[in-house]
């Protein structure tokens, strides 16, 4: 089967058919860092952007309140787990997710295409989309594009997801352009699938690690007119270096007028190395994932609060900060509910951690829009890169074997 983009039109520069209204306002010196906004049916967004990871109509511990006063603006739910629960039925009935959660901001949906991924040994692939079996209840579900497509109409969310086929980075060439073809006539569905929807529709760039895949993906999805594109099938087994490549590469095969989206990724580090090569979106589930482990992110480097270093000690998580936790909590008390897993303390660092990563893009765009975004690219990856400076983990010495020595006997004499 081949890709048949018959009937859609090529997507040209200045595309006057975009839901979101996508404006560049900057592109900053020495750096492919860019400053944008777009309109949604929830209001305006400015980017770049961090999106929680609210999986099942919830960023885990977190409720709408505490995600506001972190500065979160837009979220991201997963269409392959509210397909089980609640099902598409319930928000047909609350007339979408932002009601049913009472979220008032925008919502991105993915499209489920990574789950499917996820579960290699409990699906089956075929061309109709993916037949996997239901955690919840047992029964067996068809993943096609024009199904997840129904359940994100569902779901309401301001940004849908076409559904893709994601396969290791690290797959053969073969592999990777099967996959990529594949992706390429699901995008076409859901597209189509989507007939006169106001929600927006991003494309899927695939091509794991392999330059001309990359610009063959790129060069195809273009051809149809959604509202901005993704860079997927990364994070998923390339080295960092290799991550940081095929974003470029990747962002460069891409429209400048309309937004572009790095999905899953990732630590403040890969965000600012992401925005510095020409990302505006990004989502991933490890400011709170994190801290349920007891990792925070500060201006002196990244914490983990189990080290006993902290179990006395008065001073707030992080000086430069003024979120809740910071103002209110000593390191100590922090150190005390994470080693005694207590839940507070997941909310507290997960606050934490998302004032952090909002701060981060707020900082990135003034940067942005002030034509300095170099100096801060280059102040920060060091920054970032580095642990509790005031309080460097040093690694236990290995305790050396004494070499056992013998005694030299003279020779002709009993040993």
């Amino acid at each position: 089967m081949t890709n048949d983009l018959t009937g859609i039109k090529t997507l040209c520069y200045d595309h006057p058919m975009s839901r979101l209204n996508f404006h560049l306002e900057a592109e900053a010196q020495d750096s492919h860092a860019r400053a944008g906004r777009f309109m949604t049916a929830h209001g305006p967004i400015q980017t770049p952007i961090f999106m929680p990871v609210g999986t099942q109509a919830t960023v885990k511990g977190l409720n709408v309140e505490s995600l506001t006063t972190t500065g979160s603006r837009m979220l991201l739910a997963n269409t392959y787990h509210l397909m089980l629960r609640p099902g598409a039925e319930v928000f047909e009935k609350f007339g979408g997710i932002h009601r049913f959660m009472n979220w008032q901001g925008p919502v991105l949906t993915d499209s489920g295409g990574f789950q499917i991924f996820s579960l290699p040994n409990s699906r089956k692939m075929t061309e109709d989309g993916a037949t996997f079996k239901s955690y919840v209840d047992g029964k067996l579900h068809l993943l096609s594009p024009e199904e997840s497509i129904r359940i994100q109409k569902a779901i309401g969310s301001d940004v849908m997801m076409v559904l893709d086929q994601c396969i290791p980075s690290t797959s053969s060439h073969a592999e990777a352009k099967k996959a990529m073809d594949l992706t390429h006539r699901w995008a076409l569905r859901s597209f189509k699938a989507r007939g006169e929807s106001s929600q927006a529709m991003f494309g899927i760039v695939q091509g794991a690690c392999y330059p001309d895949l990359r610009k063959i993906s790129a060069d195809t999805l273009t051809q149809i007119p959604f509202d901005g594109y993704a860079i997927g099938g990364l994070a998923v087994g390339e080295t960092k270096d290799e991550r940081y490549e095929f974003t470029e590469l990747t962002a460069g095969f891409l429209p400048k007028n309309l937004p572009r989206y790095l999905m899953g990724v990732g630590t403040p580090l890969d965000i600012l190395e992401g925005v510095h090569r020409g990302v505006d979106m990004f989502d991933c589930i490890l400011p709170t994932a994190l801290a349920q482990r007891g990792t925070a992110f500060t201006s002196k480097g990244k914490f983990q609060l189990r080290r006993s270093v902290y179990k006395f000690s008065e001073e707030a998580l992080d000086p430069d900060c003024d979120c809740g936790t910071c103002t209110q909590y000593s390191r100590a008390y922090l150190h005390h509910l994470t080693k005694a897993d207590e839940l507070l303390g997941w909310k507290l660092l997960s606050k934490h951690n998302l004032t952090f990563y909002h701060r981060m893009m707020k900082e990135m765009r003034e940067r942005i829009l002030a034509n300095d975004f170099a100096s801060y690219y280059r102040e920060k990856k060091e920054a970032w890169d580095r642990s509790d400076e005031e309080n460097p983990a040093v690694p236990p010495k290995s305790k050396k074997r004494k070499k056992k020595i013998h005694p030299i006997v003279p020779e002709g004499t009993d040993a």
